[in-house]
């Protein structure tokens, strides 16, 4: 059984795959607490439905992308069996918090993960598992949600430190201007993609969308 928060059809609002239509499936529960989460109402809200019915809703979307996010979607064990039931028919996006380990996710190529990386704003930034880098591979990416400065020279930090070799993300906290994310970038010469959410641009703070 999964408890699932909802499911829902639209764009991918965030990171390398911005823009494709996707059908979303938000799994309930987390075990971080960010400040700036916009999705606290995962956290408990939810029901509970077979590893097949859910499936079903994705295969009667008609999409050939998923995303599998939450919450934390690696957080329920039922997640795996979905996944490979899934990934024959679909090209699935898994958004995980950084916090749990990767490992146990499918690595064929029509699996790709977004991996977040907490920054200190988040207050959950000692949460996070580094070893999971070793385990990214082509498609997947990570993603640093910035809102300040502090955030901004932590994640180069993180770039100097680890040989990280996927696509990076530099998302501000919804609210803040990007435009001085992408000086500090320019200044700098991080090889990273600079990118707002998209959703959040046409609906606003609309939920399920």
């Amino acid at each position: 059984m999964l408890k699932v928060n909802e499911m829902f059809s639209s764009i991918q609002g965030e990171g390398i795959y911005m823009g494709i239509p996707m059908f979303f499936i938000r799994l309930t529960g987390c075990n971080l607490r960010c400040k700036w989460c916009d999705t606290k109402y995962a956290f408990t809200e939810g029901k509970d439905m077979t590893v097949e019915a859910v499936a079903k809703e994705a295969d009667k979307s008609g999409l050939y992308w998923l995303t599998l996010t939450g919450g934390e979607p690696l957080l329920q064990d039922d997640v795996y069996p979905l996944m490979y039931k899934l990934m024959d028919h679909h090209k699935i996006l898994v958004e995980t918090n950084g916090s749990l380990s990767i490992e146990d996710v499918p690595t064929e190529e029509n699996v790709a993960i977004s991996l977040d990386i907490k920054t200190p704003s988040s207050g959950m930034h000692k949460a996070m598992k580094f070893e999971n880098l070793e385990y990214l591979g082509p498609g997947d990416f990570v993603k640093f949600v910035i809102m300040d400065d502090e955030d901004y020279h932590y994640s180069k930090k993180v770039l100097e430190e680890y040989s990280i070799d996927v696509d990076v993300v530099f998302q501000p906290v919804w609210g803040k201007d990007i435009k001085w994310i992408i000086g500090k970038v320019m200044g700098d010469k991080l090889n990273v993609h600079v990118l707002p959410q998209l959703h959040k641009i046409i609906w606003g703070e609309k939920r399920g969308v």
